[in-house]
C-alpha cells in the first residue's frame, strides 16, 4: 500500500523549462523562491494628476509649480444654462487625481463644479479622488442653531462621498468635528505655520493673542502657546446672522498690541466690533490674523474705518483686486503648503508635522 507522501509523490506534474519563449522574445523566468535582484536605473513611482477648477485656478498654479508638475489637462467652464461643462483631456486610467478646488464665492456654482469634476474623473477610472478643498463652503452651518434649520455641512459631506472622492484635504475647517461627518478619510491641516513665520517677525511676547468667541478658544491657545504670548477671549452675543453684540473681555490687554485669530471673516462686522472693544479696553494696537478672508460687501469698508491696523488673511480664497490693493490687508500664501501636503498623502507619509 502507498502512503498519501508517496501518491502524492507519483502524481507531481513533470516541472517545466525555466525558460520560455512569449511572442518571439527570449524570457527568463527565475526558478522558483529565488529572490529578484534590486532595480537599477531610475524607479517607477505612482502617477498622480493635479486637477483644478474655477474656483482658485491661481494657488492650484503655485501647488503645481511647488511639485514640479504640469497642471492636469481639462477643460471646466459653463454651458449657456449655466450647467457645468467638464471634460477630462488625459488619461487618468488607476492614477491618483487631485482636485483643488475651494468653495468659496459663487458658494453654489464651484460646490457644483466640483462634483461634476470628480464623476468626471470616476468615469474615466482614476485610481483616486482627492478633493483639495482650502476653503470648506458651508462649514458654518454644522449643527442645528435653531428650530427647523439644516446642517448644510453634513449635506456636503454626503453629496462629496456621492459623487465619488475617495479622500479630502480641508484647510482650517470652521468646525473640527465636520471631520466626522465623513465616512472617508479626511486630512485637516491649519494655516498656523505660514502664519506664524510672518507674526514671529512682527509681534513680541508683549502681545497678547484674542480669541473673538468662545468656539475659537482652542485656536487662540494655540497661537499663544507658540508665540509665548498671553490669552484674552472676548465674551459675545450673536442675535442675528452676521451681527454680534460685544458683552466683555476675559484677560488682560491694557498697553498690549492685540492680535485677533479667527478662521474666516465674512462682513468683518464681528471683527470690527471686536477691535473697537479692545481699544476701549486699553489695547495699544489691534490685528487681525484670518485663515480665510472672504471679504464679502461690505467688509472692507468697515475695516478701513475701523481701528484694526492690519488684517492678516491668505489665498485660501482667491483675494479680489481691492482686496490686494487694500493698505490694511496682508495676503500670504498657503500653496506650499497645500503642495507638501499633496505630496506627502500621495507618498503615504506622514502629516501631523505640518500641525507645528
Amino acid at each position: 500500500m502507498l502512503h498519501y507522501s508517496e501518491c502524492q509523490e507519483t502524481q507531481r506534474p513533470t516541472q517545466p523549462s525555466v525558460d520560455t519563449r512569449i511572442s518571439g522574445c527570449q524570457y527568463s523566468r527565475p526558478p522558483r523562491g529565488a529572490v529578484p535582484a534590486p532595480a537599477t536605473g531610475s524607479q517607477v513611482t505612482r502617477p498622480f494628476r493635479i486637477f483644478s477648477g474655477n474656483a482658485n485656478r491661481e494657488i492650484a498654479d503655485e501647488v503645481c509649480r511647488y511639485l514640479d508638475t504640469p497642471i492636469g489637462r481639462a477643460n471646466v467652464q459653463r454651458f449657456a444654462d449655466g450647467e457645468s461643462d467638464v471634460e477630462i483631456n488625459e488619461n487618468v486610467r488607476g492614477v491618483h487625481c487631485f482636485v483643488i478646488q475651494p468653495t468659496c464665492t459663487p458658494v453654489n456654482d464651484n460646490l457644483m463644479e466640483l462634483l461634476v469634476m470628480i464623476d468626471a474623473l470616476k468615469r474615466a477610472s482614476a485610481g483616486s479622488i482627492i478633493a483639495v478643498m482650502p476653503y470648506f463652503g458651508y462649514a458654518r452651518q454644522d449643527r442645528k442653531t435653531r428650530p427647523r434649520t439644516p446642517i448644510s455641512a453634513r449635506l456636503v459631506a454626503d453629496l462629496l462621498t456621492a459623487a465619488g472622492v475617495n479622500r479630502v484635504l480641508a484647510m482650517d475647517l470652521h468646525a473640527g468635528q465636520i471631520q466626522g461627518f465623513f465616512n472617508i478619510p479626511v486630512d485637516h491641516i491649519f494655516a498656523m505655520p505660514v502664519m506664524m513665520d510672518y507674526m514671529r517677525t512682527k509681534f513680541s511676547a508683549n502681545a497678547v493673542i484674542v480669541s473673538p468667541d468662545a468656539g475659537g478658544v482652542e485656536r487662540a491657545r494655540a497661537y499663544s502657546k507658540r508665540l509665548g504670548t498671553s490669552l484674552a477671549i472676548i465674551d459675545k452675543r450673536r442675535p442675528a446672522p452676521n451681527v454680534a453684540e460685544l458683552v466683555n473681555i476675559i484677560g488682560d490687554v491694557n498697553g498690549r498690541d492685540a492680535i485677533i485669530v479667527d478662521d474666516l471673516v465674512d462682513t468683518a462686522g464681528t471683527l470690527c466690533a471686536a477691535a473697537q472693544g479692545l481699544m476701549k479696553n486699553g489695547a495699544r494696537s489691534v490685528y487681525a490674523c484670518v485663515t480665510h478672508g472672504l471679504l464679502s460687501d461690505p467688509a472692507l469698508e468697515r475695516i478701513h474705518a475701523s481701528s484694526i491696523k492690519e488684517i492678516i488673511i491668505t489665498d485660501s480664497i482667491p483675494p479680489r483686486a481691492e482686496v490686494k490693493a487694500s493698505p490694511k490687508v496682508r495676503v500670504l500664501s498657503v500653496a506650499h503648503l497645500l503642495g507638501e501636503a499633496v505630496k506627502r498623502i500621495h507618498q503615504g507619509d506622514s502629516l501631523s508635522t505640518l500641525f507645528i
